[in-house]
């Protein structure tokens, strides 16, 4: 009995590891035959699992979506990342499942065991988070917005710009986009005809329109470098491409998402794409990367390169004096 109990187990954790099962592959994990294997599975069917099958030579096995939650079962190494992760939702920047979140963490570490519990503990007690005041979403916001994307349904809402000015918005969604504790929704604008990228926590009251969509292509193949090049780069309105003396590796040290993109140009040499609110701002950027630069644009860059070096060479001679 308890090697019929723990053989379940092991099925249970191997249906909630991968969708879909070919039944020879299952009893090659079991090492057992496709007789006790099917009564395995009926077992767990009579226990409420919702088993599916399929028969003939590339017949397998799925466990369904049933009506509760059925007990899951982790490894050490998925133990210990979903009770950190619990721990980091609580105090994140998602709102709404702080107490929900606290009380699936006292579950977990209720059941494990000691030798975990200790890594768990050591991991708490060195990481030390630091204080945001940034933006939070809601959960329950999330939860629709990421089914309107699965479903294909349409959502409209009001969306307060950078200034704060209102819109009222009817958009086909696509994808999210967790960005540190922001949040991007990428969807195309019905009005507009083009994509946009809002952030969610400037969202407000979205609710499904009741227009269903067909899916379209996404602007681009690689849509988190998508929603980072707008958040660096394209909202800016002063930008400019700069080639910069040093390797890739060594300038993503120096140069965030949120400041610039970057791209190989070859092994000795990248391109950043960078934008800031004033001709001010660029040049100051492009001096703190510690490097020599190309830049060709906009003029008024250039300019103001030029005058800097001016007023740093003037600096520098007064002390020698």
């Amino acid at each position: 009995m308890l090697e019929t109990s723990a053989r379940l187990l092991r099925l249970l954790s191997l249906f909630q590891a991968r969708r879909y099962w070919s039944g020879a592959e299952l009893v090659d994990r079991l090492e057992v035959t496709s007789r006790t294997l099917r009564r395995d599975v009926d077992r767990l069917r009579h226990l409420g699992y919702p088993v599916h099958s399929t028969s003939g030579t590339s017949g397998g096995y799925q466990l369904g979506a049933g009506a509760t939650l059925p007990p899951l079962l982790l490894d050490d190494e998925e133990a210990v990342a979903v009770a950190v992760g619990l721990r980091t939702a609580a105090s994140g920047g998602v709102t709404g499942i702080e107490e929900s979140s606290v009380r699936a963490l006292a579950k977990l570490e209720q059941v494990l065991p000691s030798r975990l519990q200790r890594r768990i503990k050591a991991l708490h007690s060195f990481i030390v988070p630091v204080a945001n005041a940034g933006p939070t979403v809601d959960a329950a916001t999330l939860s629709l917005m990421a089914g309107a994307c699965r479903d294909n349904d349409g959502l409209r809402f009001r969306y307060h710009g950078k200034k704060g000015e209102p819109s009222e918005r009817q958009v086909e969604p696509h994808r999210l986009v967790s960005f540190g504790r922001r949040w991007y929704l990428v969807a195309w604008d019905a009005a507009r005809k083009d994509w946009r990228t809002f952030r969610v926590d400037r969202i407000d009251k979205p609710a499904l329109s009741g227009l269903r969509f067909v899916t379209r292509k996404l602007p681009a193949e690689d849509i988190a470098a998508y929603v980072t090049r707008g958040i660096s780069y394209e909202q800016y309105p002063h930008r400019t491409t700069v080639i910069l003396h040093a390797p890739i590796e060594r300038m993503a040290e120096f140069v965030p998402c949120t400041l610039g993109t970057l791209e190989a140009v070859d092994e000795n040499r990248c391109r950043v794409h960078i934008g800031a609110y004033t001709i001010e701002m660029l040049a100051g950027y492009l001096g703190m990367f510690g490097v020599d630069f190309e830049v060709t644009e906009p003029p008024e860059l250039v300019e103001k390169i030029r005058h800097m070096s001016e007023r740093f060479s003037r600096a520098a001679g007064s002390q020698t004096q």
